[in-house]
């Protein structure tokens, strides 16, 4: 007995019988999520041609090779033309977009890769929209209700022990920080160097001690350990005969204001963003630009064969006046 099915034509040749094209990585055919599970009427709808092009797409896996020459090879039926019609009007149904995408050249370069988008189920010119534009309530769907998933029956670890976190330290202003393992401080280090950047400036052991803390509250206010030797090396007099009481007045005397933290600008590259094609022309646009996949000068004039603009008719031409033509006529058989 033979099974019936809901249309009399040809059904796609199953993609796993028969080795298919793949694109280069980041191309070809990317699946939309919130699909709902095949079904054998999910393209009933559809003209027999698009219904046969329409199976044989959504049973290719994510990154088979979209372009009309590959399919056509796959689909003995159709050739090149018959598939490029099949594919704009699969688009205009709702079914697929051909996306520009933004991708990494390297080396600060950006260059575009066109990909094609499938969804099983027919979306709108609004779902698309918002799809390609990035709105996360595009990527929910009633068709297709979550499936929760299984939690295996594994004992839970106990949880661990809270630990008292100590509360956060504003940053020193005044004290110096401790250095690790008992080596120098860098306000320490800074005030031992500036004997040898100016031996007027030598200081003991003892002398460094004393003057850690003023120096440790210029570090503490942004500035380096070479702005600070510069600072207190500058402008030397000939003699300095206590070296520790003239840094001591210096590093009270010259002490850097205090600075607000400002916000790192912002040096972010420009977001870009992706651009739908047209499935007539190829143009590149926003995606509320092309509204079923087509841009504004193809879907003014319409598929070839749709139907939906019928031709402006032409005018019949006026009515000749006879009588005046014959008297025209015989004037001009008068003249010598």
């Amino acid at each position: 007995m033979a099974t019936q099915h809901i249309s009399s034509a040809l059904h796609a040749p199953a993609p796993s019988s028969r080795p298919y094209a793949k694109a280069n990585p980041g191309y070809g055919k990317r699946s939309t999520p919130g699909q709902r599970p095949p079904r054998r009427d999910d393209f009933a709808l559809l003209p027999e041609r698009e219904r046969y092009v329409a199976g044989y797409v959504d049973h290719l896996p994510d990154g088979a090779a979209m372009d009309i020459k590959s399919l056509a090879k796959s689909l003995p039926l159709y050739g090149q033309m018959a598939v490029g019609s099949a594919l704009r009007a699969l688009a205009v149904a709702g079914h697929l977009r051909h996306v520009r995408c933004p991708a990494d050249a390297g080396g600060g370069q950006i260059r575009w890769i066109t990909r094609t988008y499938w969804s099983r189920t027919a979306r709108d010119n609004e779902w698309w929209t918002a799809f390609l534009s990035g709105a996360p309530a595009a990527l929910a769907t009633p068709a297709a209700p979550a499936v929760p998933q299984q939690r295996t029956q594994e004992p839970e670890p106990a949880p661990a022990p809270e630990v008292p976190q100590a509360p956060p330290q504003a940053p020193p202003q005044a004290a110096p920080q401790p250095a690790p393992d008992g080596a120098p401080s860098p306000a320490y280090l800074a005030l031992a160097q500036l004997g040898r950047a100016d031996a007027r400036l030598a200081l003991s052991a003892a002398d460094c001690t004393a003057l850690e803390e003023a120096a440790a509250a210029w570090l503490a206010r942004g500035v380096t350990a070479d702005y600070l030797t510069q600072a207190l090396t500058a402008g030397l007099p000939e003699a300095v005969d206590s070296p520790v009481g003239f840094l001591r007045r210096r590093l009270r005397d010259k002490l850097p204001p205090l600075l607000p933290a400002t916000p790192a600008p912002d040096v972010r590259a420009p977001e870009r963003r992706p651009m739908v094609e047209c499935a007539e022309c190829r143009a590149p646009g926003r995606p509320e630009a092309l509204p079923d996949g087509l841009c504004g000068s193809c879907r003014a004039a319409g598929p070839a064969g749709s139907g939906t603009d019928t031709p402006a008719t032409p005018e019949p031409p006026a009515e000749r006046d006879v009588a005046a033509y014959v008297g025209t006529l015989r004037d001009l058989l008068r003249l010598p």
